[in-house]
């Protein structure tokens, strides 16, 4: 099994919810924030994929399940890792870690389903065989 990508995030205010925690659909955004991160760390940066195939990708599927708080200032990583792979969607595994450890606490994990689509019609349509390759045999 391949080595999560890893991203750091820090919270702040704005990610926060009156009880001082990190409010639930925060997780979401720090999960997107990974996944692009992880897409340009293999050179598939999504404003390209759009301007040189006329694809994209969205998410048409989200499990979360939340394990613990994260608060104000603390310092997170966000993994991202392929879990499987189609001709027209990915399944990406996440999780949200408190601290840069390896023995970071779980707080928050995922799995996220992610579909290409032809950017203009938002059509499904098959990830180009270039780009499945670069994915399914990155790091």
């Amino acid at each position: 099994m391949a080595e999560a990508f890893r991203w750091p995030v820090r919270i702040y205010w704005e990610d926060t919810d009156a009880g001082g925690i990190v409010f639930y659909a925060n997780y979401l955004k720090f999960f997107e924030r990974a996944r692009s991160e992880w897409l340009r760390a293999l050179g598939l940066s999504q404003q390209r994929l759009r301007e040189l195939e006329g694809g994209m990708f969205v998410v048409s599927e989200a499990r979360v399940r939340y394990l613990a708080p994260a608060r104000l200032d603390d310092e997170l990583i966000v993994t991202a890792r392929l879990a499987s792979s189609g001709r027209a969607s990915l399944t990406i595994e996440q999780q949200a870690l408190a601290g840069s450890t390896s023995g970071a606490a779980l707080l928050c994990e995922g799995a996220i389903r992610i579909g290409w689509v032809d950017a203009a019609s938002l059509r499904p349509a098959r990830i180009p065989p270039a780009i499945l390759q670069r994915i399914s045999t990155a790091p």
